[in-house]
C-alpha cells in the first residue's frame, strides 16, 4: 500500500474532491489544503462573510458518570468544575512535569456527561493519558471515529447556521453565548452545537454522527452561497488562527513547553489540584527564561523552525509564520529570551541565509473586537 492509501478519510472526503479541493496528508488524514479560489480568498471569506470547515479529523472523547466533572477538572488546567450544563472551556492537558500534553476544549453537555475535543495528532496519546489518570467509576469513550465535526466561522456564521438549525430545547442558535453548547437539529440531523472556533471570528462547531455529516455540510453550502459562505481548507485555517494568535500544537506548544512561557498561564487555575499544577506554579514563581512573542517581518515570510537572530547571534526560533491577508503584513510567532520580548524590540529572522529585519509587536495581530469597535 502507498502512504496515501493508508491515510484516513473523513466522511466528507467525496464532497471535497467534488469541490476541486487539493488534498494533502495531515495528522494521518487526507484533508483539503485549499479549494480552487485559493488560501487568501478563503481567508478573506471568513473575515468578511463566512466559511465552513471539515474538522472531522479531530478527536472526541466522552467522560461519563456522577464524578465525571470532578475527574476532568483534575485532568485539565482550567476551571472545569465550575462549568454549568451548556458551557464549554478551553484548557490544557499537562503531565507531572508541567508541560503540555495537548490543548483541548471541554464541554459539559449533560449533568453527568463531559465532551472533550482533542487534536487529531494527539488522540491516542491523549486517550491513554486520560485513562491513566481517571478514577474508577468514571467512564471514558473515544468516539472520534464515530463523530464528524463541521465548523462555520465568520460574521455571517450565526445567521447562516440559524437558517437551518435550532436548539432542541427551543430558542435560536443566535442567542447561544460564546463558549456555550446546546443540543440542536442541524438540517434534520441531531448534533451538539457549540459557539467555539479557531479563527478569531464568531462561529460555531457542529458535532454530528459520522455517517450523518453529509447533509449538514451540503445544506450549509447551499443556504450560505448567496451570503458569501465558502468551503475552507487547512491553509486558510492556519493563516486565520495565526492572525488571531491562537497556539497550534506541534508549533507553539508541545511536551517540551510549559503554559507560562507559551503565554497560556491564563488557562491554569493554580488554586485547584490538577496534573502538573505544582510544576506550573513553580515555573510561574521563578519566571520563564523565554516567551512566545509576535513578530512583524519586513521583507520575507518567516516559517516554522527558522532562527531568530540578534546582533548576528541565534537567540530564538520561529514557531509559526505567514503572510497575514487581513493585516497585510508578514507575521510570525517565535520563542525568544525574556529580555528580548518587549514590544518594539528589533531582531531578525534568518531566511535563506539572509537576516531579514523583524520587530516584536503586540498580539493578537488581528482582533475581531477591535475591528467591531472601529466600525
Amino acid at each position: 500500500m502507498t502512504a496515501v492509501e493508508t491515510l484516513r478519510r473523513t466522511p466528507l472526503y467525496a464532497e471535497h474532491v467534488a469541490l476541486g479541493a487539493r488534498m494533502v496528508p495531515f495528522a494521518g488524514w487526507e484533508m483539503p489544503l485549499q479549494y480552487p479560489t485559493g488560501i487568501v480568498a478563503e481567508h478573506r471569506a471568513v473575515r468578511g462573510q463566512a466559511g465552513v470547515f471539515d474538522l472531522s479529523h479531530m478527536g472526541e472523547v466522552y467522560v461519563r458518570g456522577a464524578r465525571a466533572l470532578d475527574a476532568v477538572d483534575r485532568l485539565v488546567s482550567s476551571d472545569v468544575a465550575g462549568l454549568r450544563v451548556g458551557q464549554a472551556r478551553y484548557g490544557l492537558l499537562c503531565n507531572e512535569r508541567g508541560t503540555i500534553v495537548d490543548d483541548v476544549i471541554v464541554y459539559r453537555v449533560e449533568p453527568e456527561t463531559v465532551l472533550i475535543c482533542v487534536n487529531a495528532s494527539n488522540r491516542e496519546k491523549d486517550v491513554a493519558h486520560m485513562r491513566a489518570h481517571l478514577d474508577r467509576g468514571v467512564g471514558l469513550d473515544d468516539v472520534s471515529l464515530e463523530t464528524a465535526l463541521i465548523a462555520v466561522q465568520g460574521p455571517r456564521a450565526a445567521a447562516i447556521l440559524a437558517s437551518l438549525a435550532a436548539p432542541v430545547a427551543g430558542g435560536s442558535l443566535e442567542s447561544v453565548a460564546p463558549f456555550g453548547v446546546v443540543g440542536a437539529n442541524v438540517a434534520g440531523e441531531r448534533a451538539w452545537v457549540a459557539r467555539t472556533g479557531y479563527t478569531g471570528e464568531d462561529g460555531f462547531e457542529i458535532f454530528v454522527a459520522w455517517d450523518r455529516a453529509s447533509r449538514p455540510w451540503t445544506r450549509l453550502l447551499a443556504v450560505g452561497r448567496d451570503r458569501g459562505l465558502a468551503p475552507i481548507g487547512l491553509g486558510a485555517r492556519d493563516t486565520l488562527r495565526l492572525e488571531a494568535r491562537l497556539s497550534l500544537y506541534g508549533n507553539e506548544i508541545d511536551e517540551t513547553t510549559g503554559p507560562i512561557e507559551a503565554g497560556l498561564g491564563w488557562t491554569c487555575k493554580l488554586d485547584k489540584e490538577f496534573i502538573g499544577r505544582d510544576a506550573i506554579a513553580a515555573a510561574k514563581e521563578r519566571g520563564p527564561s523565554r516567551r512566545v512573542v509576535g513578530l512583524v517581518v519586513d521583507g520575507g515570510v518567516a516559517r516554522h523552525g527558522l532562527a531568530v537572530v540578534k546582533d548576528g547571534r541565534e537567540v530564538g526560533v520561529v514557531t509559526s509564520g505567514t503572510f497575514g491577508p487581513t493585516v497585510g503584513k508578514n507575521v510570525a510567532l517565535a520563542y525568544v529570551p525574556v529580555a528580548l520580548s518587549k514590544i518594539g524590540t528589533e531582531v531578525a529572522v534568518r531566511i535563506r541565509e539572509r537576516e531579514v529585519p523583524a520587530r516584536v509587536v503586540k498580539t493578537p495581530f488581528y482582533s475581531r473586537k477591535e475591528k467591531v469597535g472601529a466600525e
